[in-house]
């Protein structure tokens, strides 16, 4: 059974990671097809929302997986640091929305992973936190600069620094995560992408290319940015669609959204 499984839902791909009997921890392995999973996606031009989660019910990932991890040197280290880094800002750099649904532990490595997606849901059991000082090491998938970007500076120094966790409903308030939702974390996330789908597919990836382009830069140069963006999408056939189902009182029919009927 492979370590990363990709099911795909008409235009949604459901990628998960699948060792729930070390609560999914990320190993070399993992780590290795999870980059070839997201190859996958990237190239598949029908899949309109990506859905990342975690096999067992008890765990999203929680963390990456001490035993490997515990015999490394230093240039081991760096390797295993690098290509988490470059799978998870691969993931990140998708055109198509990315969706993580988190039920039970996402620390360490899984805390990394949840934060690289656009879209946080945490069911009522997810635990977030990225305490790698009490292993004695630090973040090395992202997450000293990801959870700055996401909670600001003093909150991301409270959570690296102590190795806490949070739960689902300080992860919310802090910005970890998107929102709260139910038990069946998948379901939920499954209903967000049929939201999106909902929408017009150009307009969503311009959406997320503007916003995650430019979140940390000049106002000036986002502005711009978003400016040409916009105007990019007058030349689609989705908002000639959009606009004139608006004005007819209509549901849009967009390519790859879900059946209005």
């Amino acid at each position: 059974m492979s370590v990363v499984l990709l099911e795909r839902r008409g235009p949604v791909a459901i990628v998960t990671i699948n060792r729930p009997k070390a609560l999914n921890a990320l190993s070399p392995e993992v780590m290795v097809r999870l980059g070839e999973v997201i190859a996958e996606v990237e190239a598949d031009r029908s899949l309109r929302v990506m859905i990342l989660t975690g096999a067992g019910g008890k765990a999203f990932v929680a963390g990456a997986d001490i035993a490997e991890m515990r015999g490394f040197d230093i240039l081991a280290a760096e390797r295993f640091a690098e290509e988490g880094q470059r799978v998870l800002s691969r993931m990140e750099g998708l055109s198509i929305p990315t969706i993580a649904a988190v039920s039970g532990f996402a620390l360490g490595g899984g805390c990394e992973l949840a934060m690289a997606c656009d879209i946080v849901l945490a069911g009522p059991r997810a635990r977030f936190g990225q305490p790698e000082v009490k292993l004695g090491v630090i973040p090395g998938f992202g997450g000293t600069q990801r959870l700055v970007r996401r909670v600001g500076q003093a909150r991301a120094l409270d959570l690296v620094l102590t190795g806490r966790m949070v739960g689902a409903d300080e992860a919310v308030s802090m910005g970890i995560a998107s929102r709260k939702v139910g038990e069946d974390v998948l379901a939920e996330a499954l209903a967000v992408a049929d939201e999106i789908r909902s929408a017009g597919g150009v307009a969503v990836s311009f959406a997320k290319r503007a916003v995650q382009d430019h979140a940390d830069g000049d106002l000036k140069a986002g502005l711009a940015a978003e400016r040409h963006l916009f105007a990019l999408c007058f030349a689609s056939e989705e908002q000639a669609e959009g606009m004139s189902a608006f004005l007819e009182k209509r549901p849009a029919a967009f390519a790859g959204a879900p059946d209005q009927g």
